[in-house]
């Protein structure tokens, strides 16, 4: 059983250096380009706003205290804000409207053009997150989709699309936390080097 178990861990783990060797061609320009809209929203006194399902609502929440608490520098804190934790908000919405526009009546409420919505679907497909990009888009926020598989429409609907092309929802997800932390890397180098 232990060789059984070490082959597991031993093939998630050369599945998970793979994909990233791939995402180091494929998602460099996606994740810088995102990162430089931030820093530009960040330094004109907008805001981040982070939106997921499941695991990518808690990347999502990862993502937005990482730049509200720190990432690797002291600094002030930064204005992100998670569109996934108050359960008021996502149960009455889910409720009263559907759950497709749990994220987009929060982006209504508090987005403001210049801001950037990041976007998190490892499917591409996630209905919530575009009708929350076509909220944004309306109200003048940069969107940025993560995505996996082919980024599918929420990909397609986004203005910054960093994808993660694999059908592995655990390894997208995994590049993807290695691409947010880029970005949080390249905010704090740009904004307090």
């Amino acid at each position: 059983m232990a060789d059984d178990f070490a082959q597991v861990v031993s093939g998630t783990l050369e599945a998970a250096i793979r994909l990233h060797e791939l995402a180091r061609t494929a998602s460099v320009d996606g994740t810088v380009a995102a990162a430089t809209a931030m820093v530009t929203a960040l330094r004109a006194g907008g805001k981040i706003l982070v939106c997921g399902n499941g695991g990518s609502a808690s990347d999502a929440q990862h993502f937005a205290a990482e730049l509200v608490g720190r990432f690797e520098r002291e600094r002030r804190a930064l204005p992100s804000i998670a569109l996934t934790t108050d359960t008021s908000i996502l149960t009455a919405i889910g409720n009263d409207y559907s759950y497709d526009r749990v994220f987009a009546r929060q982006v209504e409420a508090i987005g403001r053009a210049g801001d950037v919505l990041l976007g998190i679907s490892t499917s591409g497909g996630s209905r919530n997150v575009l009708e929350a990009f076509h909220t944004a888009t309306a109200g003048g926020l940069v969107t940025v989709a993560l995505t996996g598989r082919d980024g599918g429409v929420v990909g397609a609907a986004a203005g910054i699309h960093v994808n993660v092309p694999s059908p592995s929802t655990a390894r997208v997800q995994e590049v993807h936390r290695t691409l947010m932390h880029a970005m949080c890397e390249l905010i704090e180098r740009e904004l307090y080097a």
